[in-house]
């Protein structure tokens, strides 16, 4: 049996160490009960580097309204090939097939800062079923530790299946990390459950529009 790279009591000192130290942090010193929650929640799971938690949000006011149906004319001249509309700040994603006859609505993950998000026209150019992951350049600098490969299955970051844009590096692709969805929590790619990006998946192809805004 292969061991982990990644010790799992190491895991639960290095966990168990950022969650005082988060907690104490949010809200300008005073410790938030649910960040601890979720960061004994971690402990108890094992904490996982190449995965880890979202990191907390300050509290702002939801509009639920946000996350509501769009209609695709604003954003698009056609539907050929079929459009996906990723809402940065609503945190979701549209589909609309090319005949009208489908639209889906889920709810996504996006970059964890500006400087990580990029908006603008791309498309689909690949479509993988069990996808592999590796590490961009940048990222093993800043994590060197990483490996630089990881096979298909339930350690893989892209989760059940991707669908890769025109733009180098970015994805639109599943999570086994649940937690992420809804929140603030990738380098760059749009996150979904695994369920949806399935469906997702057949209802896509090869040239398919995507616009996030």
């Amino acid at each position: 049996m292969t061991r982990s790279p990644f010790d799992p009591l190491s895991r639960r000192q290095f966990i168990a160490g950022s969650a005082f130290a988060g907690a104490s942090l949010v809200g300008g010193g005073v410790a938030s009960t649910g960040w601890a929650q979720d960061a004994a929640d971690t402990v108890a799971e094992g904490f996982d580097p190449l995965r880890p938690p979202p990191e907390p949000e300050p509290p702002v006011q939801r509009n639920i309204s946000a996350f509501r149906s769009k209609d695709w004319r604003p954003y698009f001249d056609s539907l050929r090939n079929g459009a996906v509309l990723v809402d940065i700040d609503s945190r979701a994603l549209h589909f609309w097939s090319e005949d009208q006859s489908v639209y889906k609505l889920f709810p996504s993950s996006v970059p964890l800062s500006d400087d990580l998000t990029r908006r603008g026209r791309t498309k689909i150019i690949r479509k993988v079923d069990g996808p592999g992951w590796a590490p961009t350049p940048n990222m093993l600098k800043r994590n060197p530790e990483w490996p630089a490969y990881i096979p298909p299955g339930p350690d893989n970051p892209l989760g059940t299946h991707a669908l890769y844009l025109s733009w180098k590096y970015y994805r639109i692709h599943g999570t086994h990390d649940t937690r992420k969805i809804g929140r603030k929590s990738s380098n760059g790619c749009i996150g979904l459950y695994n369920e949806h990006i399935s469906e997702l998946f057949g209802l896509t192809k090869v040239g398919t529009q995507v616009l996030l805004i």
